[in-house]
């Protein structure tokens, strides 16, 4: 549970066209090559991918890292500012990384898997629904946890490594705090704040929550920090 790896495999249409495309979600425990979720999805939106996660987040305890491609389901456009889905998962302690550009390498092991998703199931069959799919996934996974054999794990299947993590999915969010001395300020509802008159943008995925203004190490220059997260910095030498 030290670290997660998340993210979809390649959709795929579903027999019936009337029931549009699954969108299979994995999510994968690196330690123990654990399947934690195999998820059959309707879309690949942020909302979608949240409540999957509480879902597994609620089975399974939280981890202390999740990495993720640079998908719109999880990072940010460009990258400007945070994403709803970064900003929940780091108010409840969880870490998020991306992964860099074209190195899809970086989630081996979790390619891996798809690999063998497809070529085992996807390919294999068709699926008429989300809820076919579903089915199949479900036995499919429980298989590859709890009699596959892994190389890797010493022809042990995953189960043999994987614990549930001891921290547990809160009831309620924590509250966001900061150091006395600092400068906190409300994100507006299009992810601005305003310091000195200036509209400086942080990110839509915090509005409604605080964030704080305090100096950087650079004479002149504000870092603009949620949580433990730079989001920002603001040269007060610079023209508007």
């Amino acid at each position: 549970n030290l670290l997660w790896q998340m993210d979809f495999k390649g959709h795929f249409a579903l027999t019936d066209a009337r029931q549009g495309r699954c969108h299979p979600l994995t999510l994968l425990d690196d330690h123990s090559r654990y399947a934690l979720c195999i998820q059959a999805c309707g879309d690949e939106r942020s909302k979608t991918v949240q409540q999957h996660l509480k879902a597994v987040f609620r089975r399974y305890g939280l981890p202390e890292r999740i990495t993720a491609d640079n998908g719109p389901s999880w990072a940010s456009v460009r990258g400007l500012g945070l994403t709803g889905l970064e900003v929940w998962l780091m108010r409840l302690g969880v870490r998020i990384s991306h992964s860099r550009p074209r190195h899809p390498q970086t989630q081996g092991k979790l390619e891996r898997l798809h690999r063998t998703l497809k070529r085992e199931l996807i390919q294999a069959r068709g699926f008429s629904s989300l809820l076919d799919c579903q089915q199949a996934m479900d036995q499919w996974r429980e298989q590859y946890n709890h009699v596959r054999p892994h190389e890797a794990l010493g022809q042990m299947p995953p189960l043999s490594r994987y614990r549930p993590s001891p921290r547990r999915y809160p009831a309620s969010l924590p509250p966001i705090e900061y150091e006395p001395g600092d400068r906190v300020l409300k994100v507006r509802t299009k992810g601005q704040i305003i310091v000195n008159g200036r509209v400086v943008f942080v990110g839509e995925g915090m509005a409604g929550l605080p964030v704080a203004v305090r100096p950087s190490s650079q004479d002149g220059v504000l870092d603009v920090v949620f949580l433990y997260k730079i989001v920002q910095q603001i040269d007060l030498r610079a023209r508007q």
